[in-house]
């Protein structure tokens, strides 16, 4: 076991679990963060995505030991309302089905949106690939992108 000061929505929080103990785990367990989600535990459906830094990254594979002293951000922390553009278009769409993927999409797309305000079609095809929908809402998910992409840049 070991601890960790993690600044996580903003907030230095410790924890004392082993090195290799998963973010996802972390948030979820210890941090009760539950919008994180537990999809597929390989990185490869996207549901467990958060921010580390200005990076969307997979947290069911990310050890905690290797966070450092960056910022994480989960789909709580981007933003306190659910005002965030992002969010705000996948309302305006109607994007959600199921809803299991839906945080994992939308951190995904708001760190494109963060490192490209203005991204084409294919950018945000490309950015998006590997979040996958059980319900099939890409078209959906690639509109919404694209209005809070127009809500950002107005």
């Amino acid at each position: 076991m070991a601890k960790f000061n993690l600044n996580i929505n903003g907030k230095t929080q410790e924890v004392e679990v082993d090195p290799s103990t998963p973010m996802l785990w972390v948030l979820r367990d210890h941090f009760k963060l539950l919008g994180t989600k537990y999809g597929c535990g390989i990185a490869q459906c996207g549901a467990c995505t958060v921010h580390l830094g200005d990076d969307a990254v997979r947290s069911c594979q990310l050890p905690v030991s290797s966070v450092g002293d960056k910022d994480i951000t989960t789909i709580e922390g981007l933003s306190e309302k659910g005002d965030h553009p992002v969010q705000q278009a996948w309302l305006e769409v109607d994007v959600p089905q199921c809803g299991y993927c839906q945080a994992g999409q939308i951190m995904t797309a708001s760190a494109l949106l963060e490192k490209n305000p203005n991204p084409s079609d294919e950018e945000i095809e490309t950015a998006m690939n590997g979040n996958i929908c059980r319900c099939g809402t890409y078209t959906r998910i690639k509109k919404a992108v694209k209005i809070a992409a127009n809500s950002v840049n107005a």
